[in-house]
C-alpha cells in the first residue's frame, strides 16, 4: 500500500544508564565501614564482659575523665599496675642489668679465690721460686689473666721455636689443674718481641705466636684443662707489646692465660684494663670510672696498626 511505502522509518534510542546507585559505586564502601565499626564496638564489649569489675571499672573512669585518671598516678587501666608498656620494658631492664652485676661480682671472687689457690699451687713447687717475678695473675675486665713473662736470663720457650721447657710444663700443669675446676672458658694469648727473623725465612711472629698458644694449649689439655674449656686461642705476634717504648724488649715475649669471666660488664673499652679495688666497687654501684693500665711499664701503651709482618727475635 502506498501509505506503507511512507511510513517513516522507526528510529531506536538507546541511553547510557550510570552507575551511581549500582555494586560498583561507592555506597558499599560506608556498609562496610558501618559493619567494620560494629564488629570492633561487639568484641570490644565482648573484652570487657570477660574482665573483672575492677577492670570495668578503670576502663570506664578513664572514658569519662581521661586526664584525671593520669593524674592519679597510674598510666595503665589493670588494677594494682602502675606502670606502663614501656615504663614495665625499663624496669625490667635495670632488673637484668642488676642481675648481671651480681653474677659477675659472684664470678670475680670465684676467679679471685681461683687466683689464691693457683699461687698456693705455684709456691709448693721449688721451680716458682726462681721464675716468681715472670709469673703475673691479675683481674682485668675481660676475666683473671695469668701471664707468663720471658726475661733476659729466663725464657719458657726453646730458643727461636714453640717447645717448651721443663719448668713451663711444670708451671702450666699446675695452672691447668687448678683452672679444670672452674666452669669459665679460657682464652689463651701469644706475644712476641720485635726482632726480626732472616727476610727469607717463612716463617713469622704470626706463627711463632700461635705455635707457642697452641704448644701451651695441647700441654694444659692433658694436664687438666677440659677440651671444652678453650674458647678461644690468639696469636698476636709483636702487635701488642707489652713494654711499647721498648718492642725488642724480651718481657714482650709472654703467654696470657685468660679465665674469661661471662657476666663481665661492656664498661670497658681496653679488654687489657686492670681492675682495681676502686674500680670494682664504682662498678658494682654502678657509677662511671676512668679505666687504669695493667702497670708503669704500659702507661703509654699504644696498640700498634702496623700492617707488616715482624718477625721473630733471637729468643
Amino acid at each position: 500500500m502506498p501509505e506503507k511505502e511512507q511510513q517513516e522509518p522507526i528510529i531506536i534510542v538507546k541511553k547510557k544508564g550510570g552507575h551511581g546507585g549500582g555494586h560498583h559505586g561507592g555506597s558499599w564502601k560506608v556498609a562496610y565501614a558501618d559493619f567494620t565499626t560494629s564488629m570492633m564496638a561487639f568484641f570490644l564489649v565482648m573484652w570487657l564482659v570477660a574482665q573483672t569489675p575492677a577492670v570495668r571499672e578503670n576502663v570506664a573512669g578513664y572514658f569519662k575523665d581521661p586526664t584525671g585518671f593520669k593524674k592519679g598516678g597510674s598510666s595503665s587501666v589493670l588494677p594494682k599496675q602502675g606502670s606502663s608498656v614501656i615504663e614495665m620494658k625499663s624496669t625490667n631492664s635495670l632488673i637484668k642489668e642488676m642481675n648481671r652485676k651480681r653474677m659477675e661480682k659472684e664470678a670475680r671472687k670465684q676467679l679471685a679465690q681461683a687466683a689464691a689457690e693457683i699461687a698456693d699451687a705455684l709456691k709448693q713447687d721449688p721451680t716458682f721460686s726462681s721464675l716468681k717475678n715472670q709469673i703475673e695473675v691479675q683481674m682485668t675486665a675481660e676475666g683473671l689473666r695469668i701471664q707468663l713473662l720471658d726475661s733476659s736470663g729466663e725464657t719458657f720457650f726453646e730458643k727461636g721455636s714453640a717447645e717448651l721447657k721443663a719448668n713451663t710444663k711444670i708451671l702450666l700443669s699446675v695452672i691447668a689443674q687448678q683452672l679444670g675446676r672452674l666452669p669459665n672458658k679460657v682464652i689463651i694469648e701469644g706475644h712476641t718481641d720485635s726482632h726480626q727473623y732472616a727476610e727469607t725465612a717463612n716463617y713469622t711472629n704470626w706463627e711463632l705466636s700461635a705455635d707457642r698458644c697452641n704448644s701451651a694449649r695441647r700441654y694444659m689439655n692433658g694436664s687438666g684443662l677440659r677440651f671444652d674449656q678453650i674458647s678461644e686461642v690468639r696469636g698476636f705476634a709483636d702487635t701488642e707489646p707489652r713494654i711499647p717504648g721498648n718492642p725488642t724488649d724480651p718481657r714482650n715475649r709472654r703467654i696470657s692465660i685468660i679465665v674469661v669471666n661471662d657476666f663481665s660488664g661492656l664498661n670497658y673499652l681496653d679488654k687489657n684494663v686492670v681492675l682495681k679495688e676502686e674500680d670494682i666497687a664504682n662498678s658494682d654501684s654502678g657509677s662511671d670510672h676512668q679505666s687504669q693500665p695493667a702497670n708503669t711499664d704500659e702507661a703509654d701503651r699504644s696498640t700498634s696498626d702496623s700492617g707488616h709482618v715482624a718477625a721473630v727475635g733471637t729468643e
